[in-house]
């Protein structure tokens, strides 16, 4: 009898414990925030373990009072990014549901009130998440700063802008835009055309971007005056580059060597920034990264930032977040097995007579 007075008591704390809140949504704001076939609201749903109905704008949110709380926030913070003018996309509410789950969605307005630039066609190019947000503070604040992170991060494209807002500022007088052209399984020497025809492919992802946020005419007539160079690593050695933003995309390809060289390239009134992917080297096996190494090597320099995005900051299509994720639990995974293996190498290798003598002497 006292086992069922138990479990009905914990049945009426668990109904007293469900609630409906209910909040407006004007119907401009609904289909924006709801997504698509009410695909957002979905997730949210998904995510906090509540219901959420829309009664002609009268949206109610019924589950566990703390869960219906946090989808509220988040709903809350979703209206009002999009009266500022901004467009809700599905990793806007991927991010929203990740603060919503830590009752820290009150960022959001923060990364949004960050705005460093407007593409061409008018579009505004601001931070998406907090890694990002820290990563463009550090730009500012730092003359040398490293991004490190996965693909989709917004490494380069964030440091595209912050260069060419500078640039339109006249904080520099040009803008250089380097990579290291190595060759992934295919040679160069097989492409056709000249060597800048060979190199171009390398270059592309920073073309790209330049055209999106500065326009192709004004980077044409400004390529034309050199004021912004595209140009491979190996371009670099012997120049000293002044009063110029500096930009070194894929730097995981570099070779210590490379990246000492590089650095030392900096002069007087300059900015760099040195992006890069530690998981997708292209490098001879066995080679060292100069990235890598200046990691270990200017850590503690003044004036030098690190800054590491993860997957929590991919910003591409969602799938691109959950391949990451994936990649990353099985690197981590190989590199327990590979380690677990090489202790009971060492192990076997002691038990052995000739090792118990090597021990000895």
């Amino acid at each position: 009898m006292t086992e069922l007075n138990r479990l009905s008591q914990q049945e009426n704390e668990l109904q007293e414990e469900l609630v409906s809140i209910e909040m407006e949504i004007p119907s401009e704001q609904l289909q924006a925030v709801f997504g698509a076939s009410d695909r957002y609201v979905r997730k949210m749903e998904e995510s906090f373990g509540v219901t959420i109905v829309d009664r002609n704008g009268r949206v109610v949110i019924r589950g566990r009072r703390q869960d219906a709380a946090k989808a509220k926030a988040v709903l809350e913070q979703l209206c009002r990014s999009n009266r500022r003018g901004n467009e809700i996309e599905e990793q806007n509410v991927d991010y929203a549901i990740e603060l919503g789950k830590e009752e820290q969605e009150e960022q959001l307005e923060e990364i949004d009130g960050d705005l460093i630039c407007h593409t061409v066609t008018g579009k505004p190019i601001k931070p998406k998440t907090m890694g990002q947000k820290a990563y463009v503070d550090a730009i500012r604040k730092n003359m040398i700063v490293f991004g490190i992170g996965p693909a989709g991060t917004g490494k380069t494209y964030l440091a595209m802008a912050m260069a060419i807002t500078a640039f339109k500022k006249e904080e520099v007088n040009r803008i250089i835009l380097t990579r290291p052209a190595i060759e992934a399984g295919e040679k160069l020497g097989f492409l056709p055309g000249d060597l800048q025809s060979k190199v171009d492919p390398y270059l592309r992802p920073l073309y790209d971007a330049l055209y999106q946020i500065m326009g192709a005419e004004s980077f044409a007539k400004n390529m034309e005056k050199g004021l912004i160079e595209v140009a491979p690593l190996a371009y670099m050695r012997g120049r000293t580059l002044d009063n110029a933003y500096i930009i070194l995309d894929e730097a995981q390809n570099t070779t210590p060597a490379q990246m000492k060289m590089f650095l030392t390239r900096i002069g007087f009134g300059s900015k760099v920034v040195v992006t890069g992917d530690s998981s997708q080297k292209d490098l001879a096996a066995g080679t060292r990264s100069g990235l890598e190494v200046a990691e270990r090597v200017l850590g503690k320099i003044d004036d030098i930032a690190f800054c590491k995005l993860t997957s929590r900051d991919v910003v591409r299509h969602p799938l691109v977040q959950k391949i990451v994720k994936a990649y990353e639990s099985y690197e981590e995974r190989e590199n327990a097995r590979n380690l677990r293996m090489q202790e009971r190498t060492n192990r076997s290798a002691r038990r052995r007579p000739e090792g118990r003598l090597k021990e000895r002497k």
